[in-house]
């Protein structure tokens, strides 16, 4: 596999850590060079901390370390303009795009106090910052004439909702649905250039996003929306290099001939 990698570049938002990180360390390690974009500030509807500068410096070593070369950004993915100057000095520095990978997201399931900021963040991140993602992707790649696979990371809410009336939960999970009509749309639009474009659908992992005060003090509640959140198989939470695996599978020539899916990595969580 890595001789299909060899020299190919990967675009990734939310690379500071949790799953981005590890989709841009285990590429990495197949001689895949990497543009890694994250926000490195938190948002006013958000409960708990974003990464930080010194979390994305962190993924910088961890590929460098890996092998492989990477340029760094900092841009809100909800700003075309900022996530394109940072894809720019991407494309400039390795003169090439095959990969992208549209993962950064927040969520939020507890009570706020402004519930049409924290709609707006969600909504801004994880739809509209997905669709910036893909669109300013998408002409590098075709560009490219070699083919190439573009991979969003959506949620087991993509394809199961849960009952809550929190906007947070219903603007992740609406978003999370959206970006599969989305993933469709690209995935027969770029399919006549050998473009791949799938999600995937992970149920909780280990992240910033759920290992947070705000998250331990609703599983301690026995909050509802978290208490329906169960998988299937006898494990409660995943690792990011579970989905890594899922990732490293779908860009790679084993997944040639896959488009257009929607790929639960879940432990059963939709089957429930």
């Amino acid at each position: 596999m890595s001789d299909f990698f060899a020299g190919k570049v990967a675009f990734i938002t939310g690379a500071a850590r949790g799953q981005g990180r590890a989709h841009a360390v285990r590429l990495a390690g197949h001689g895949v060079n990497i543009i890694a974009v994250d926000i490195c500030r938190d948002l006013p509807g958000m409960d708990y901390p974003n990464a930080t500068p010194a979390d994305l410096d962190e993924t910088r070593d961890l590929v460098e370390s890996a092998g492989a070369k990477i340029v760094t950004g900092i841009a809100d993915v909800a700003d075309q303009a900022a996530l394109k100057a940072v894809l720019d000095d991407g494309l400039a520095h390795f003169g090439r795009l095959d990969i992208a990978i549209a993962n950064a997201g927040i969520v939020r399931y507890s009570p706020d106090d402004d519930p049409i900021v924290t709609w707006n963040d969600i909504v801004n991140t994880n739809l509209t910052g997905v669709w910036n993602t893909c669109f300013l992707a998408r002409q590098p790649l075709v560009d490219g004439g070699r083919g190439g696979s573009i991979v969003i990371t959506s949620s087991s809410a993509g394809i199961k909702g849960t009952g809550t009336h929190m906007t947070g939960g219903l603007a992740y999970t609406a978003a999370k649905r959206g970006i599969v009509g989305l993933m469709q749309c690209l995935a027969l639009d770029l399919a006549p250039h050998n473009i791949r474009v799938n999600t995937i659908h992970p149920t909780g992992v280990v992240s910033g996003m759920t290992m947070n005060d705000a998250m331990a003090q609703m599983v301690a509640s026995g909050d509802p929306a978290l208490s329906a959140m169960q998988n299937a198989l006898p494990i409660e939470i995943l690792q990011p290099d579970d989905i890594a695996d899922a990732v490293e599978w779908l860009v790679s020539e084993k997944a040639k001939y896959v488009t257009g899916i929607a790929l639960p990595i879940d432990a059963g969580f939709t089957v429930r």
